[in-house]
């Protein structure tokens, strides 16, 4: 039971939030657009969010600077967040205004805000659970999704509700966080998303 809790880690990791919401959009907005919009959005963000951070990892790796994906301590947790923040600026400039879609224009504004916000809390030697800010970001722009395109799609949210609960679980059978640092990742990326709502909701 333990190992599969720990799949949960691995299968939900924080590089597959950003794809995760491209595609929530494009399956759930009702405005029609076409193979060539969908895919100059979602092959750009998957090579700069998925892709481009897997190999610097393996860079980091090889240099000595981080030992595992999960960036156990405050030093290694570090790098992949600056990594992260200048790889979604680049999605805002130059992919996104490309074929402007404002609902994704305020979700990557608002991953940008809670990473910056768990970069900052580091400092301060507090670990936030990344992993939450990813579920949490999901959840609330999912949320926000049904609202703002008056779609029913409260089995994705419930989906999406259960499993940020067996990822919370997984980090914690880890012994990867505590409650609090798990409860604050949530929180932190609930909250980006949700202050960023008034602009496109």
């Amino acid at each position: 039971m333990r190992s599969v809790f720990h799949s949960f880690s691995y299968i939900f990791h924080p590089l597959f939030v950003p794809m995760g919401g491209t595609l929530a959009y494009f399956l759930v907005t009702p405005k029609y657009s076409s193979l060539e919009l969908q895919s100059g959005n979602i092959l750009p963000i998957f090579i700069l969010t998925v892709i481009i951070p897997i190999i610097f990892f393996f860079i980091l790796k090889n240099l000595g600077l981080v030992n595992s994906i999960f960036a156990p301590t405050l030093q290694e947790r570090k790098y992949p967040l600056y990594i992260s923040i200048v790889l979604y600026f680049l999605i805002l400039y130059k992919v996104i205004p490309l074929n402007y879609i404002k609902e994704l224009y305020f979700f990557f504004v608002g991953l940008i805000v809670a990473l910056i916000t768990v970069l900052a809390l580091l400092f301060l030697k507090i670990k936030a659970s990344i992993h939450l800010l990813g579920m949490g970001s999901l959840l609330l722009f999912l949320i926000a999704l049904s609202i703002h395109f008056e779609v029913n799609i409260t089995f994705a949210i419930a989906i999406v509700t259960i499993l940020t609960g067996l990822v919370a679980t997984s980090r914690l059978s880890m012994h990867a966080h505590s409650k609090i640092e798990v409860l604050v990742g949530f929180l932190i990326g609930a909250c980006s998303q949700l202050l960023l709502l008034k602009y496109w909701l």
